[in-house]
Protein backbone atom coordinates (compact mmCIF):
# COMPACT_ATOMS: atom_id res chain seq x y z
CA UNK A 1 0.00 0.00 0.00
CA UNK A 2 1.44 3.33 -1.09
CA UNK A 3 1.24 6.21 1.64
CA UNK A 4 -0.02 9.38 0.46
CA UNK A 5 1.93 12.18 1.64
CA UNK A 6 0.49 16.10 1.34
CA UNK A 7 3.10 18.60 0.49
CA UNK A 8 2.77 22.78 0.18
CA UNK A 9 4.42 24.33 -2.12
CA UNK A 10 6.44 27.01 -1.42
CA UNK A 11 4.29 29.29 -2.86
CA UNK A 12 0.90 27.70 -1.18
CA UNK A 13 2.70 28.16 2.26
CA UNK A 14 3.28 31.74 1.97
CA UNK A 15 -0.15 32.59 0.19
CA UNK A 16 -1.38 30.29 3.74
CA UNK A 17 0.67 32.49 6.22
CA UNK A 18 -0.51 35.37 4.29
CA UNK A 19 -3.87 34.76 4.86
CA UNK A 20 -3.13 33.66 8.70
CA UNK A 21 -1.17 36.75 9.39
CA UNK A 22 -4.07 39.17 7.59
CA UNK A 23 -6.53 37.24 9.66
CA UNK A 24 -4.95 38.35 12.94
CA UNK A 25 -4.68 41.68 12.28
CA UNK A 26 -8.06 42.04 11.29
CA UNK A 27 -9.10 40.28 14.13
CA UNK A 28 -7.29 42.43 16.13
CA UNK A 29 -7.96 45.68 14.50
CA UNK A 30 -11.71 44.52 15.18
CA UNK A 31 -10.94 44.12 18.87
CA UNK A 32 -8.81 47.24 19.34
CA UNK A 33 -11.15 49.47 17.54
CA UNK A 34 -14.60 48.24 19.41
CA UNK A 35 -13.02 48.02 22.72
CA UNK A 36 -11.59 51.58 22.57
CA UNK A 37 -15.06 52.90 20.72
CA UNK A 38 -17.82 55.06 22.39
CA UNK A 39 -20.74 52.60 23.45
CA UNK A 40 -23.07 55.03 21.90
CA UNK A 41 -21.06 54.79 18.18
CA UNK A 42 -21.09 51.05 18.71
CA UNK A 43 -24.78 51.03 19.11
CA UNK A 44 -25.68 53.54 16.33
CA UNK A 45 -23.39 50.97 14.09
CA UNK A 46 -25.04 48.37 15.13
CA UNK A 47 -28.69 49.87 15.36
CA UNK A 48 -27.75 51.44 10.94
CA UNK A 49 -27.01 47.74 10.01
CA UNK A 50 -29.79 46.21 11.66
CA UNK A 51 -32.09 48.69 9.53
CA UNK A 52 -29.86 48.20 6.34
CA UNK A 53 -30.77 44.36 6.41
CA UNK A 54 -34.05 44.91 7.32
CA UNK A 55 -34.10 43.50 10.57
CA UNK A 56 -36.68 45.19 12.99
CA UNK A 57 -35.38 46.82 15.80
CA UNK A 58 -37.49 48.70 17.99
Amino acid sequence: MVALTRTLSPALAGERLGAVLMAGLLGLGLLFVSGFAPTVALHNAAHDWRHTHNFPCH
